[in-house]
Order: C-alpha cells, then sequence, then structure tokens
C-alpha cells in the first residue's frame, strides 16, 4: 500500500530539515521486505553487519607480553585522539567527551610495541607514532545494569562450575571456563578500538586482556566488544571472543 515507503519519505524530509547530512538504517538481515524497501526503493546500501563480540572473564588473569607497553591516557588526550584519528568513521559520536568524561567510562587505553614507552600528549604521538600500535576504552556496565541467565538444565550450571575449579585449580593450563552466569552479574563493554601497523590486531588482543583483568578484579562475568567492530575489520582478529556466545547484529545501510 505504500505506507512504509511514505514513512521513510516523511522521516527524511524530517532529516533535511533538521540539517542531517546522512541517514542510516539498520534491520534483520532477514527481513527481505524492509531491505528491498530501503536498498531497491529509496536508495540505500549495505555498508555493515556489525558483531557483538562476548569473551568470558576467566577464573586466572591474562598475562601480558613483556614486549609491549600497555597506559592509560587521560580522558582529553583520548578525546583528541579520538577526534584526529577516527572522526570520519561511520558512527563516530560527537559528543565523545560526554562519554569520555562520564562516571561509569573506566577509561581509554594505548598499547605500543617495547618497553618504557612515554606518553607526551596526542599531538606529539600522531606526529611521529610507534611502528604499530592501538586504543580502545572502556565502560563499565555494571553500574548501570546487570544480567542473568535462567532456564538453563542442572546439568549445564554443573559443567560451568566444574569448568570454573578446573581453571582456578589449574592456571597455567588456561582451560576455557563458563562464568557464573546464572545469577546477577555485570561486564564491561569495550567500544573507540583503533590502530595502525602490522601488529596492530595483536596489540588489541593485549588491551582486550587488560580489559578482562579489570573485569577480573571487578568480579564481572563477561567482557563484551563494541557492535561496530565489523566482519571485515582487520582489528576484530585481535577481539577475543567465544562464537556460542557472541551474535551477528543487524543489516546496516
Amino acid at each position: 500500500m505504500g505506507i512504509a515507503l511514505n514513512l521513510v519519505n516523511k522521516i527524511e524530509a524530517w532529516f533535511r530539515a533538521k540539517g542531517a547530512e546522512y541517514a542510516y538504517m539498520a534491520t534483520e538481515k532477514d527481513n527481505e521486505a524492509s531491505l528491498n524497501l530501503f536498498t531497491a526503493r529509496c536508495g540505500y546500501s549495505k555498508f555493515r553487519t556489525p558483531s557483538v563480540l562476548v569473551q568470558p572473564v576467566y577464573a586466572h588473569r591474562i598475562s601480558k607480553s613483556r614486549h609491549v607497553s600497555v597506559f592509560q591516557i587521560p580522558a582529553h588526550d583520548a578525546e583528541t585522539l579520538y577526534r584526529k584519528k577516527f572522526a570520519t568513521n561511520e558512527f563516530f559520536p560527537r559528543d565523545i567527551d560526554s562519554i569520555l568524561n562520564n562516571p561509569v567510562s573506566l577509561g581509554t587505553f594505548v598499547a605500543v610495541n617495547g618497553s618504557g614507552f612515554e606518553w607526551d600528549g596526542p599531538e606529539s604521538f600522531l606526529r611521529d607514532p610507534p611502528e604499530s600500535w592501538a586504543v580502545l576504552s572502556v565502560w563499565n556496565s555494571k553500574a548501570v545494569f546487570r544480567l542473568e541467565v535462567k532456564g538453563v538444565s542442572k546439568w549445564k550450571r554443573g559443567f560451568a562450575k566444574t569448568s570454573r575449579i578446573m581453571d582456578k585449580v589449574f592456571p597455567w593450563l588456561k582451560l576455557p571456563s563458563v562464568p557464573d552466569l546464572f545469577k546477577p552479574f555485570g561486564f564491561y563493554f569495550l567500544y573507540g578500538f583503533g590502530g595502525e601497523g602490522k601488529r596492530a590486531a595483536d596489540l588489541i588482543r593485549v588491551l582486550c586482556g587488560h580489559a578482562h583483568n579489570m573485569a577480573l578484579d571487578d568480579k564481572c562475568g563477561l567482557v563484551v566488544a563494541e557492535a561496530e567492530v565489523a566482519a571485515c575489520e582487520p582489528l576484530r582478529s585481535g577481539v577475543p571472543h567465544w562464537k556460542m556466545l557472541c551474535s551477528r547484529g543487524p543489516v546496516v545501510c
């Protein structure tokens, strides 16, 4: 009946009146009617199917390479770094300063190869960057809300508990353990992924390990990577995750 097309036309006219430069839409990948409407009739193009990458918090700490330096940078330095380097990326928030200065933001962390690296501000860093570097920020979702998994059988609960015991008793084996998700738990949300150099993905993995250890100290159950880490993003290979806990997000046009 043309109702959906009329709705799209009206809301795009409202966007233009408000001075918007771009319009994005997101829908489930199996919603063919919606995809056909936007791509075939409204001129939208598919460009991303983001993912939610989830890593359990193990009972042991993740060790860091002695050849990598990890350090936290001030919020205003992180804002400058993000704006100068990533402001043209899709979904970049113009109020990144408010996000980084929010009370539940746990900070922005940078990893570089080598030891003894000294941070001398974002301008100096970008003027003469290391051969490889990576950055991400950590958000404490536990401070806002908690989750709980229900409806799981007793034997699955028992298996999860056994995996935690084994992981704690034999940490050097690095056995994958399932955290106790059957009572309210918190998680850390990782966002602002970026980096350059041939070892950037490896440095992202180090930063994710650092965030995991922070979550372990705070008794969180999961570490969740931002949904905007697309399958085609080179840094995605450096994000540790369990496939069984992950999901593909909507198609974005």
